[in-house]
């Protein structure tokens, strides 16, 4: 088997970011086998500090306003990340995409604050921590639905109407971030990756 055959088949390389889904739901039982591949994730401590809240339909779409109303506020009334305006046309891209995505997927920090409040250092290496946690299980998702069959997108533009949505959402913790879920209606090639020797350094002796 060839370096080219063994990435193709392997959902770590073969996974792409999905923006287009097609009309068709998504099985209870794939939804739930992409949950369990979640919980089945390291995280430190074992705090396992995640929580997953399903929508879909209505309730999805009720969401999904209340982010669209923190969007506008965003734009044009007291921004809650002024330096980060550039990407609000990319939020807005995003929300079209939720809105088309058949499931949505809202992953939650059950350990973590409003980010817009100050932390001392113990509570920002615990938030990391838990973090970290968190990227390991959507990863892990991620990967399980490749192997379904099944698209998905990594959300963190949910960050731009956090109030609005922990409004919404009604639950205790931190909006971390969202994944959108679907069967995929595009086939995107493969982004470009930095080369290993810009991001590796080996230090060693013999």
């Amino acid at each position: 088997m060839t370096e080219k055959t063994s990435r193709e088949n392997n959902p770590v390389f073969s996974r792409r970011s999905i923006r287009k889904f097609l009309e068709k739901d998504v099985p209870a039982a794939a939804i739930g086998e992409i949950l369990e591949a979640g919980r089945a994730a390291p995280s430190a401590k074992n705090r396992q500090p995640w929580k997953f809240i399903v929508y879909g339909g209505r309730p999805k779409q009720a969401l999904l306003r209340c982010m669209e109303q923190g969007l506008y506020r965003e734009r044009h009334g007291e921004p809650l990340l002024p330096k980060s305006a550039f990407g609000l046309p990319d939020a807005r891209h995003t929300l079209r995409v939720m809105r088309h995505a058949p499931v949505l997927i809202i992953v939650m920090n059950t350990n973590g604050k409003n980010p817009f409040l100050p932390l001392d250092g113990d509570d920002r290496i615990a938030e990391i921590c838990d973090t970290l946690s968190i990227g390991a299980a959507i990863e892990n998702m991620l990967l399980t639905a490749e192997n379904l069959g099944l698209g998905t997108l990594w959300i963190g533009n949910t960050c731009f109407a956090y109030t609005e949505m922990m409004e919404c959402l009604r639950t205790e913790g931190q909006l971390v971030g969202a994944v959108a879920l679907g069967y995929a209606d595009e086939h995107p090639a493969a982004r470009p990756r930095k080369e290993l020797r810009e991001i590796v350094e080996y230090r060693w002796e013999e």
